[in-house]
């Protein structure tokens, strides 16, 4: 994958699951993909609750990631509806979707067999 080891991605992608939660992303829940895909170790899915939100959770992603050395591969990505935005950190990739975007979508059927961690459900990791 990319410049993480698995255990590096494995605690960013908790930190960033825990920093959502603090900011009131909803439903954060992480998927571990590193048996399930060659080009990324986690998801973290989050629901936003307005565009404003989405892009203030996606700004704390990037300003915290930055924090640790890290920079995403490119601008966040938000599509045109503006009901989902994308960050990729490689071996992390962050998906913030309005509920609608998020229902629609339904990352964690596509990814069923990956392992998942509902955040309230998982130990905190920051």
């Amino acid at each position: 994958m990319g410049g993480m080891s698995l255990a590096t991605s494995r605690d960013f992608a908790f930190a960033l699951g825990g920093l959502l939660v603090e900011h009131k992303g909803a439903s954060v829940v992480l998927l571990d993909l590193a048996l399930q895909s060659g080009w990324t170790d986690w998801f973290v899915i989050a629901t936003a609750g307005s565009v404003t939100h989405l892009r203030g959770l996606a700004r704390h992603a990037e300003e915290y990631a930055a924090l640790q050395g890290l920079r995403p591969r490119g601008p966040v990505s938000i599509s045109d509806d503006e009901e989902w935005a994308l960050l990729d950190f490689g071996d992390v990739i962050v998906h913030l979707m309005l509920e609608k975007a998020r229902q629609f979508y339904e990352l964690e059927k596509l990814w069923f067999q990956a392992p998942s961690f509902p955040l309230s459900e998982a130990p905190r990791r920051i």
